[in-house]
């Protein structure tokens, strides 16, 4: 074989490898009013799937937008707070929030979809809570918060992807924490069912 000849197959090999790379699907996101949520996230060493996502809204203005992700698709409630292994909660603000104003929604609706006995039994985790919305001064338009669920650990947060309070070691907890959304009286009912992943996202 020629030099020439060399060259030119080493040029078309090369250039089969480069139009396969640039083949190779993109990682699927889905939308949501603007906000992209991976259709994965690897949380504790596992993947997960994007359960569901939605936008809280409250009158007409658009607050954040939040997604659920677990190992496996879940449509109940139910199921959702029965899930095995790691969870997230992934919040992205869609406008400026004090921490005040953010700490007091996150509390109304834990108040709203608990128990008087739940409410006890939790008081120290939720004084955790406080004391991290305390520490930040609040969350500006397109900050990412996440609160990840890893068993054997506990409730942990991050602000744009710096972790933020202390570890919060009880299930039930996290369970009180998604009921904000998903319980019998949510924050948003239109966001429940997208979350559920019964609605269209």
């Amino acid at each position: 074989m020629t030099i020439t000849r060399r060259k030119i197959m080493q040029g078309a090999a090369a250039a089969v490898l480069l139009a396969s790379a640039f083949a190779q699907p993109a990682l699927a996101a889905v939308d949501v009013a603007g906000v992209k949520f991976a259709e994965t996230a690897n949380v504790g060493g596992q993947e997960l799937k994007l359960n569901g996502a939605g936008v809280r809204t409250k009158v007409v203005f658009k607050v954040y937008a939040l997604g659920f992700y677990l190992q496996e698709q879940k449509s109940t409630v139910q199921d959702v707070l029965n899930a095995a292994g790691p969870r997230r909660i992934q919040i992205v603000s869609m406008r400026d929030l004090t921490s005040d104003d953010f700490g007091a929604a996150f509390m109304a609706g834990l108040n709203a979809n608990t128990s008087a006995d739940e409410r006890t039994k939790y008081l120290p985790q939720t004084k955790v809570f406080g004391e991290m919305f305390g520490a930040i001064p609040g969350l500006k338009k397109g900050d990412v918060l996440i609160v990840d669920w890893l068993p054997g650990v506990g409730t942990q947060c991050m602000l744009n992807g710096k972790k933020i309070g202390e570890v919060v070691p009880e299930l039930g907890f996290y369970n009180a924490i998604m009921k904000i959304w998903i319980g019998d009286k949510p924050v948003d009912s239109s966001l429940k069912p997208k979350l559920l992943g019964s609605e269209q996202k």
